[in-house]
């Protein structure tokens, strides 16, 4: 298969969960005897989430497309594997609209606990998907530019090193939602900026490669 058409199903997928998010923002309108400002104030934690939610599909999305740049050939195991992080990130506007309904309501402990352990499940499995989309490309001749031995090992840890954090999020979940959504957060931010390279520095090329959580 051309790349092209890998890249542009993923696309796809990715502008429609991107789009789901933003469903789930809701308001009463005029004549329900609330305030606008009181509903949203009520419905922050939805839109922490949704913001959330936002920046994670986003970066999946640049790196994808980093990542894709590098491959050589498309291969049906890189269909499946491609497949594997699509399903998670599909995933991501249900368990965004789950989580938003139970972080703000009290007296719901146990439930706020299993939303949170469901959105941190996502994530990791998105993690995971990717991170062996990643390691596909280390074997073989499947890399324009091939990575030196030494640097996988390096490689792997930044680059999929979000799955750690996100194990200890679904834990932390069981305690605290509030500080397993932080820590999620965090991860994101730490995403947006980390960077390794995906090939090996050259005096025309000093591209890299973002990473992905």
């Amino acid at each position: 298969m051309d790349r092209s058409r890998l890249e542009a199903f993923s696309d796809g997928v990715f502008a429609v969960a991107i789009t789901l998010l933003a469903l789930n923002l809701t308001v009463e309108g005029p004549g329900h005897g609330i305030p606008l400002q009181h509903q949203l104030w009520t419905h922050r934690w939805s839109f922490a989430a949704y913001l959330l939610s936002f920046f994670i599909i986003g970066i999946i999305w640049v790196n994808h497309h980093v990542l894709c740049k590098s491959i050589a050939l498309v291969d049906r195991t890189l269909l499946f594997l491609n497949l594997v992080l699509l399903l998670f990130v599909v995933l991501i506007p249900f368990s965004t609209a789950t989580v938003a309904q139970y972080l703000p309501v009290p007296g719901n402990g146990k439930d706020v606990k299993v939303a949170m352990v469901l959105y941190s499940a996502v994530f990791l499995g998105m993690s995971a998907g990717f991170a062996s989309i990643f390691e596909w490309t280390l074997h073989g001749n499947h890399r324009i530019v091939p990575l030196p031995p030494q640097a996988h090992w390096p490689a792997r840890l930044r680059f999929a090193g979000g799955s750690g954090v996100y194990v200890v999020a679904i834990v932390v979940s069981l305690f605290n939602a509030i500080i397993a959504f932080i820590l999620i957060a965090l991860t994101a931010v730490y995403y947006i900026v980390e960077r390794t390279p995906t090939s090996p520095a050259r005096p025309d090329s000093r591209e890299d490669s973002p990473l992905v959580g």
